[in-house]
């Protein structure tokens, strides 16, 4: 096959170092934690007006702060939504950050564009790798390159399911996507590993096809494996699979930055500490020798400009006929539809279940008090009331229709957390805070009485 050059070549990314991925249970221990050259913030929890003060102690030391977006959806039929983009590009500025990232994945399905509800599915799905998915995504992400102030790189996911019939690899479709928008890559080795045990996918050939040249950093994170199947937590620690994913990768290029992430069950610090030191010696073992000929990385099976991927002329079809595609998935996923031709049954009743699973989870973080109220009955409520009502409107929206489903059917049972369950409903039922004003408080509490009576 004849090697040949990335047309549009992406814009080069600073040095970043060593980092860990920032996260408010462990603001204190980074903070203090040697080493540190950068974290990575989840986008979406973070407000540009009211940054967390260990953010803002972080960046006078001269850290840099990356802003990591989970929810724009750029695999997604439609085009990014305006405001998710003003808001992205806020967090950038606020934070004085080099770039920005988000995932290649869909979140939601459904809409006008299939004249069906808006269903979301509160997690990062895999898009097909087809013609038609890659012309959508490489729009959406030229218009997200055009809202945003800083490069934008996109990561590659981890899944639990494949879709059939698909046109390329990961490798390819990824070469494809770069080739065509210029756009940085941020390469989990993590989910790599994950597609290799839940999909059969060689890393090793992901690496050799994709264009490392474009990688703006690298994430590493652990999981667990059940049943056969990997499910990428970031709960557990890094596994020796991924480590040496990481030192192949290294070994084909020197990446900018490579970032530790964790998002539950968090260790102690030192532990935190341990899994950075075997990531830097993972990457030290693999580092690039300066003094040997340059080659171009992974020029053994590089797409040729021949082979690539041209873009179709059928635009809005393509969107039309991905939004069909992914809306059938997800409305099996969480509303118990029809499985579509071609999926393995068995493992969508794993996906549809991890999914179900996350919602309470997350729901129960913006919510904490849900938890308290309810007690040990919290998540078997939950799922009951999930299962049968797919989420439309986000988590915290999620958990006021919990709420308020559960006072509907008479719970809690016990008068005192009922009576707190509707003071919590009723602070936060409205686009405003409450007013003090007493007769503010009765106009409002007849409103949430009518509310409450209505079926849901």
């Amino acid at each position: 096959m004849t090697t040949t050059a990335l047309r549009t070549a992406p814009p080069r990314t600073p040095r970043l170092g060593t980092g860990i991925g920032w996260r408010p249970e462990i603001a204190d221990a980074v903070e203090r934690m040697p080493g540190i050259d950068w974290v990575e913030a989840v986008a979406e929890n973070l407000c540009p007006g009211h940054l967390p003060e260990s953010l803002l102690r972080l960046r006078e030391r001269g850290v840099t702060v990356v802003p990591h977006g989970v929810s724009l959806g750029l695999g997604d039929a439609d085009r990014p939504d305006e405001d998710r983009l003003a808001q992205l590009a806020a967090r950038a500025e606020a934070l004085g950050s080099p770039l920005v990232t988000e995932h290649i994945a869909f979140v939601r399905a459904g809409g006008g564009l299939t004249a069906s509800p808006l269903l979301e599915a509160g997690h990062l799905l895999p898009v097909p790798r087809t013609r038609d998915a890659l012309d959508v995504l490489c729009e959406n992400v030229r218009i997200a390159q055009d809202s945003l102030p800083v490069p934008l790189a996109v990561e590659n996911i981890a899944a639990l399911i494949s879709w059939p019939y698909e046109e390329m690899t990961e490798g390819q479709f990824l070469y494809d996507l770069v080739d065509r928008t210029g756009v940085r890559l941020l390469i989990d080795v993590a989910n790599l590993h994950t597609n290799h045990v839940n999909r059969g996918e060689d890393p090793a050939r992901a690496l050799d096809e994709l264009p490392v040249e474009a990688i703006a950093y690298v994430h590493v994170a652990g999981g667990v494996e059940r049943d056969g199947v990997w499910h990428d937590s970031h709960a557990h620690p890094v596994p020796e699979a991924v480590l040496e994913i990481l030192t192949d990768l290294t070994s084909r290029v020197d990446p900018p930055g490579v970032l530790l992430e964790r998002d539950e069950d968090f260790p102690e610090p030192d532990e935190l500490a341990r899994e950075l030191e075997s990531i830097r010696a993972a990457v030290s073992r693999a580092r690039p020798n300066p003094a040997a000929p340059a080659t171009p990385a992974g020029a053994g099976h590089r797409r040729s400009a021949e082979a690539a991927t041209p873009p179709s002329d059928d635009g809005p079809a393509a969107r039309q006929r991905v939004a069909l595609a992914q809306t059938a998935l997800l409305s099996a996923l969480v509303a118990g539809t029809p499985v579509p031709e071609g999926f393995d049954r068995a493992r969508l009743a794993v996906q549809s279940r991890a999914l179900l699973a996350k919602r309470a989870d997350v729901v129960a973080k913006v919510a904490p008090e849900l938890p308290v109220i309810l007690g040990s009955s919290y998540r078997a409520e939950f799922l009951a009331y999930a299962n049968r009502r797919p989420m439309t409107a986000g988590y915290r929206a999620d958990a006021l229709g919990f709420a308020g489903h559960v006072l509907r059917a008479g719970g809690p049972g016990d008068e005192e957390a009922r009576r707190e369950l509707t003071r919590w409903w009723v602070d936060r039922s409205g686009s405003r805070p409450p007013s003090r004003h007493p007769w503010s408080r009765l106009v409002r509490s007849v409103r949430v009485a009518r509310a409450l009576r209505s079926p849901g």
